[in-house]
C-alpha cells in the first residue's frame, strides 16, 4: 500500500508529514518506556531490556516479508504491512518506529513509496495499523482467557482488522486531497474490498510469527507481558499478592543471541531467495489505482535512478541475483538503521533513569 508521489496533493501531504513527525516524536518517548525495563516501569513494561535488541530485527523482518507479495484475487496481490506484528512483539510506540524505519529505507533506497508521500505512508501504514491493531489486541486479551494461545488469536484478529483500517484511512486522505476526480464511493468499495482479503494474509503471517516467538521465548513478546495471574497468599485473613518469582534461567537454545541470529537468517533467506517467487501482480493499491484512474497524475519517484530502485541491483542482469542481492542489502541496512535507533532510545532511557542523574 505504498502511496507514490502525485496521488495526494501537496497541502495534505504536508499535513500528514507534520502528523507523522509528531507521531514519531511521541513514539520515541514511548519507546524509551517500552524498551527501558527499569524498576520504575509497570509490570507490562518490564522486560524491555530483553526486547530492545530485537526491535531492529523486527524492522528487518518486516522489510523482508514485505517483499513477499502473495496473490489475493485475479490479477491482485498483497503484502504484509507489519503494524500489528511490530506492536505486539515490541510495543505500539516501538512498532510505529519499526514500520517508519522500513518505509524510510524503502522510499530512499528502493524508490518504493513517494518521498513527498512519506508522511502519508507513515500515517497510513505505521500509525493507523499500529494504533488500530494494538487497541483491538489489548481489548481481546482482556476478555479472552489469559493464555499464550489467546495472544495468538488476538494477534490474528488485530492484524486482520488493521489492514482494512489502513484502506479506510487512505480513502479519507484521498477524499480530502486526491489529485484526480474519482467518485469516493468507488474508491472506498474497491480499497476496502481488496484489503479485507489482504488482511487475511496479514493475519496469518502475524499469528504464525507471534506464535513462534511465544513458543520459544514468551517473555520477548511485549503483548504477552502481564498475562500470568499473580498467586495469592492469605496473610492475617486477607489475600495479598505473592512476591513475583524470579524468571527461570533460559536454555541456551532460547537465548536472545540465538533468536536474533535465527531471525536475521530467516529475514535474509526470505528477502534474498524466497522473494524471487513472490507474486508479480500489482498490490491492492496499485490495482485499485489503475482500475479507478487514481494514478492519472502519479509522478516518477525522485530516487528512480537509485542503484537499488525497484528492488534490483543496477547493472546486474540476472533477475534472480539482482533481486536477491537487493533484498539482502535491504535487510542489512534496515537492521543496522533500526538497531541504531533503538540502541539510542535505550541508551537515553538508561541515562534518564540512572540513580546518578540529577535535575537542573
Amino acid at each position: 500500500m505504498h502511496v507514490p508521489d502525485g496521488f495526494i496533493n501537496a497541502p495534505v501531504s504536508a499535513v500528514t508529514g507534520v502528523v507523522a513527525a509528531g507521531a514519531v516524536a511521541v513514539s520515541l518517548r514511548g519507546a524509551r518506556r517500552e524498551l527501558g525495563g527499569t524498576s520504575r516501569a509497570s509490570e507490562a513494561e518490564r522486560g524491555g531490556e530483553r526486547t530492545a535488541p530485537l526491535a531492529g530485527l523486527v524492522a528487518a523482518f518486516i522489510f523482508a516479508v514485505q517483499m513477499l507479495n502473495f496473490p489475493v484475487a485475479a490479477g491482485t496481490s498483497g503484502h504484509l504491512l507489519g503494524g500489528a506484528l511490530a506492536a505486539i512483539l515490541v510495543g505500539p510506540c516501538t512498532g510505529v518506529l519499526c514500520v517508519s524505519v522500513v518505509l524510510l529505507m524503502q522510499g530512499i533506497l528502493f524508490a518504493d513509496g513517494g518521498l513527498t508521500a512519506l508522511g502519508v505512508n507513515i500515517t497510513d501504514m505505521a500509525i493507523v495499523t499500529t494504533v488500530v491493531a494494538y487497541a483491538v489486541f489489548r481489548g481481546l486479551v482482556k476478555v479472552l482467557p489469559r493464555t499464550r494461545r489467546s495472544v495468538t488469536v488476538a494477534s490474528f484478529v488485530a492484524a486482520l482488522l488493521s489492514v482494512p483500517a489502513a484502506a479506510v484511512a487512505f480513502t479519507l486522505l484521498y477524499w480530502i486531497g486526491g489529485t484526480t476526480d474519482v467518485p469516493i464511493g468507488k474508491v472506498a468499495t474497491a480499497m476496502i474490498g481488496v484489503h479485507v482479503l489482504i488482511g487475511i494474509g496479514e493475519a496469518v503471517i502475524t499469528a504464525l510469527t507471534v506464535g513462534a516467538v511465544i513458543a520459544v521465548r514468551p517473555d520477548l513478546v511485549y503483548g504477552a507481558r502481564g498475562l500470568q495471574q499473580r498467586l495469592k497468599l492469605r496473610v492475617g485473613g486477607e489475600l495479598v499478592d505473592a512476591p513475583a518469582a524470579e524468571p527461570a534461567p533460559v536454555a541456551a537454545t532460547g537465548s536472545r543471541r540465538t533468536i536474533w541470529l535465527t531471525g536475521l537468517a530467516v529475514s535474509v533467506v526470505l528477502a534474498g531467495f524466497v522473494s524471487f517467487y513472490a507474486s508479480a501482480s500489482p498490490d491492492g493499491l496499485e490495482k485499485v489505482a489503475a482500475d479507478q484512474g487514481i494514478d492519472a497524475k502519479a509522478e516518477e519517484h525522485a530516487a528512480a535512478d537509485s542503484p537499488l530502485a525497484d528492488y534490483g541491483v543496477k547493472d546486474v542482469t540476472d533477475a534472480r541475483l539482482s533481486g536477491g542481492l537487493a533484498g539482502v542489502i535491504g535487510v542489512g541496512v534496515t537492521v543496522v538503521a533500526g538497531s541504531t535507533v533503538f540502541w539510542a532510545v535505550r541508551r537515553r532511557r538508561t541515562a534518564d533513569t540512572s540513580p546518578t542523574s540529577t535535575s537542573v
